[in-house]
C-alpha cells in the first residue's frame, strides 16, 4: 500500500485555464445555448427536482415537513449539481430571484445536515426504514450507497456557490461534512472507497478554496486505496477497484465512474507531482483513444454496467454513450491538456463537446438523452434508450449534469502561462487576461463550427512580447482522433492558413499548436483559416460493425442521416466513394445547421450477388441535432458498397 500522505504540494497544473468568468461568449452557436441553459434548463431542472421530491427530501430530513424519502438513494446529488450550474450562471449573470431561491434550498440542506456533519437524506429521514442500497449503518455499503458520491457533488456546488456569491452558507456545510469524512476514513481508520467516484474531485476543489491539505490527502487516500483489499472485498472492474490505480492501463467498468476517477487522478498528479499517477492516466488515455472512443467522442459501449467494452468493441445501435460519460470525458481531457500542454486532448474534448455531449440536450433545453447511440431504427429500445429525448428520468444524473457544464464552457476556451496564451476552442467572444503586469484582450470573431474562418484581435495594454498558441485541430491536419482508430478516406489538399496583420506566416506546429511568438501591439490581428471540406471517415478494421461503412464529418461535427430528411430508409443508403457531396447552410432547419447533400445510392430490391441499387438524394445533419422531429431511423455509419 502506497503512503497516502502528500509529501509535496505543487502549485497546480503547468497551464492555467482562463476562468469562465473572464470569458464572454457572443456568437450565433454557443450564445443561444448558454442563454437557454440559464433561462430554461436551470429553472426546469429545479422544478423537476421539486416535483419529484428531491428538494423536499432535505426539508424532511431537517424536520421541516413530514413524509418518507422519495426516489433513489443518490437523488441528493441532483440538487447539488443544479446548484453548481446555477452558481456558475450567477457568476456571470446576476439574478436576484435565482439567488434568493438558492438561499432557500441551501437553508434546507444546512438544516438537513446532522450535528456531526453527516448529510445523506435517505438515512436521516427514517433510519429504521432505509431505501435499497443505503446500508444498515453509515458507510456500511459504500459499493452502492453513494454516500460519498453525493457529498462530492455537494463540495463542488459549495465551492461554486461561494465563488459566485461570497456566501459561506453552503461552503460551511461542505466543510463540516468533509471534516467528518476525514475523521472517519484513512490509513488508520476505515479503509474503504466509494463505489462511485466523485468525492475525490470535490475534495480537491475544497482544498483549492480552503488551502487545507487534509482534503487533498483524503482525495489521494481514496484513490490509493482502490485495488487494495485491506480487510474488505474488492469491488472489481465495474468500479475500477480491481488493481491499484497506478497499475491500471485499460479503461474498464462504468464509464462515468472511470471518467471521474481519471479526472481526480489528473488533479492529484498536478498537485503532488506523482509520476506514477501521470504514467497511469497517460496509459489509460491511450487505450481509450486507440480502442474505445466513438467517432462522436462518446465512451461506454455496453448497456450492461454502463461500461466500456473490450478493445474495438464499438457497436452502433446498442451503444450506451451516456451523456454523463461525455461530460466526464470532457473534464478529463481538459485536465490532461493543462498537464501536458498538448492539443490532442483538446481535439478529443472538442469532438466530445460538439457531438456526444451536445446530443444529450434538446435545442429547447428541456428534453434530454441519457443514451446516445450511433444508429437507431426508431423503434427498438435498450435500457434508457429512446428514439426521442425524454423530459426527465427516474435516475436524472444526465439532465442535472448538463446544467453545470454549459455555463462553465467559457473556461475551456483559453489557457495561459506566465508568458503565453493558448487558444483552444474557436468561439466568438472576448477575454481579458494578465500576462506579467500587462493586460491583454483577445477578441474572436467566427461562425465556427459552420465556417473555419477565425479572426482574433490582440490588444495588449502596452506593447509586449509573448506567444500565442493557436490550436490547429486534428481534423484540419488530416487526423480525426490522435490514434489509428479512425482515418480519413483521402488526405485532401486544403491547407491551414495563418496571417498576422494580413501577412501569411509559416506554420510551425508543435503539440498541435501553431505558436506565434512576437512583440504584440494594440490593433494587431490574427486571421486563421481552417478549411472545412466534407470528410469521409473509416474505422480501424477491428471495429467489426463498421467494416464496409463510412461516416461523414465537416469541421468538428459528425453527421448522421435521419429518416425525416431522406426518402429512402436510412439503413438502405449507400455512399459510394465517388459520390459528390456538398455543404449547404440552412437557417430554417434545426436552429440553423449546415447540412451535407449529394446523390448517392439506395438498395432497390433483392436478388443474387450484389444488391440492385438506384440513385437517391442524401441529406445528412449534424449528429447533435438528431431526433428533434419525431421517431424514425438514424445512422452515422452508412454502407460504402452495394453488397449483401
Amino acid at each position: 500500500m502506497r503512503a497516502t500522505r502528500v509529501t509535496q504540494v505543487q502549485e497546480d497544473y503547468p497551464l492555467k485555464p482562463v476562468s469562465f468568468t473572464a470569458v464572454q461568449i457572443s456568437d450565433s452557436f454557443w450564445s443561444p445555448r448558454l442563454e437557454t441553459n440559464r433561462t430554461v434548463t436551470i429553472p426546469y431542472d429545479f422544478a423537476r427536482c421539486q416535483e419529484t421530491g428531491r428538494v423536499d427530501n432535505f426539508a424532511k430530513a431537517a424536520g421541516l415537513m413530514e413524509g418518507a424519502f422519495e426516489g433513489i438513494r443518490f437523488n441528493d446529488s441532483d440538487v447539488f449539481k443544479v446548484i453548481e450550474g446555477a452558481a456558475y450562471s450567477l457568476s456571470v449573470h446576476p439574478d436576484p430571484a435565482l439567488e434568493e431561491y438558492l438561499d432557500d434550498v441551501i437553508g434546507k440542506i444546512a438544516a438537513a445536515q446532522e450535528d456531526d456533519g453527516y448529510l445523506y437524506t435517505p438515512r436521516t429521514i427514517d433510519p429504521g426504514n432505509l431505501v435499497d442500497g443505503a446500508g444498515d449503518t453509515r458507510w456500511s455499503n459504500l459499493r452502492v450507497s453513494h454516500e460519498l458520491y453525493n457529498v462530492g457533488h455537494l463540495y463542488e456546488a459549495a465551492v461554486a456557490h461561494y465563488r459566485a456569491t461570497g456566501k459561506r452558507t453552503l461552503l460551511d456545510v461542505a466543510i463540516k461534512s468533509a471534516n467528518l469524512v476525514d475523521s472517519v476514513f484513512g490509513p488508520d481508520r476505515i479503509r474503504d472507497v466509494p463505489g462511485h467516484q466523485e468525492i475525490e474531485i470535490g475534495l480537491v476543489k475544497l482544498y483549492r478554496v480552503t488551502g487545507k491539505e487534509r482534503y487533498l490527502e483524503l482525495a489521494k487516500f481514496y484513490l490509493d486505496e482502490r485495488g487494495h483489499a485491506n480487510g474488505r472485498d474488492l469491488y472489481g472492474k465495474y468500479t475500477q477497484d480491481h488493481v491499484p490505480v497506478i497499475e491500471q492501463d485499460e479503461a474498464v467498468g462504468h464509464a462515468v465512474r472511470a471518467g471521474y476517477m481519471y479526472s481526480a487522478m489528473s488533479d492529484i498528479a498536478a498537485l503532488t507531482g506523482d509520476a506514477g499517477y501521470v504514467r497511469a492516466i497517460d496509459r489509460i488515455w491511450k487505450n481509450v483513444v486507440s480502442q474505445k472512443l466513438y467517432l462522436t467522442g462518446g465512451v461506454g459501449a455496453r448497456h450492461q454496467g454502463e461500461a466500456f467494452g473490450d478493445g474495438y468493441e464499438l457497436p452502433n445501435a446498442s451503444a450506451y454513450n451516456e451523456t454523463c460519460a461525455a461530460i466526464a470525458n470532457i473534464m478529463w481531457n481538459h485536465r490532461l491538456f493543462l498537464l501536458h500542454a498538448d492539443a490532442r486532448y483538446i481535439d478529443v474534448l472538442e469532438r466530445t463537446l460538439y457531438n456526444a455531449f451536445l446530443s444529450g440536450v434538446s435545442l429547447s433545453g428541456d428534453r434530454f438523452f441519457y443514451v446516445n447511440p450511433l444508429a437507431s431504427d426508431g423503434k427498438t429500445t435498450f435500457d434508457r434508450t429512446s428514439a426521442t429525448r425524454e423530459p426527465w428520468f427516474e435516475c436524472s444524473c444526465c439532465p442535472t449534469n448538463v446544467v453545470r457544464l454549459l455555463p462553465s464552457l467559457p473556461g475551456y476556451i483559453y489557457a495561459q502561462t506566465e508568458g503565453a496564451l493558448y487558444v483552444n476552442l474557436y468561439v466568438g467572444g472576448s477575454t481579458a487576461v494578465t500576462l506579467g503586469t500587462n493586460a491583454v484582450r483577445l477578441t474572436q470573431e467566427t461562425r465556427y463550427p459552420w465556417d473555419g474562418m477565425i479572426n482574433i484581435a490582440v490588444d495588449p495594454q502596452v506593447p509586449a512580447r509573448f506567444a500565442i498558441h493557436l490550436r490547429i485541430p486534428g481534423w484540419a491536419r488530416g487526423q480525426p482522433v490522435p490514434s489509428d482508430l479512425y482515418r480519413y478516406l483521402s488526405a485532401g489538399d486544403a491547407r491551414v492558413v495563418v496571417k498576422v496583420n494580413g501577412e501569411r506566416i509559416t506554420l510551425g506546429i508543435e503539440k498541435g499548436f501553431a505558436c506565434i511568438d512576437r512583440t504584440w501591439h494594440r490593433g494587431d490581428r490574427i486571421h486563421l483559416d481552417l478549411p472545412m471540406p466534407i470528410r469521409r471517415v473509416l474505422s480501424h478494421e477491428l471495429v467489426q460493425e463498421n467494416v464496409g461503412r463510412v461516416a461523414l464529418e465537416r469541421g468538428p461535427l459528425v453527421y448522421c442521416a435521419e429518416w425525416s430528411d431522406n426518402s429512402e430508409a436510412v439503413s438502405h443508403l449507400i455512399i459510394p466513394d465517388h459520390a459528390v457531396l456538398a455543404a449547404e447552410h440552412r437557417e430554417d432547419l434545426l436552429g440553423g445547421v449546415t447540412v451535407v447533400r449529394g446523390t448517392v445510392l439506395a438498395v432497390d430490391g433483392a436478388g443474387p450477388g450484389a444488391l440492385a441499387t438506384r440513385a437517391t438524394e442524401l441529406v445528412a445533419i449534424p449528429y447533435y441535432a438528431r431526433s428533434h422531429r419525431g421517431e424514425g431511423e438514424m445512422g452515422v455509419w452508412l454502407a460504402r458498397h452495394a453488397e449483401r
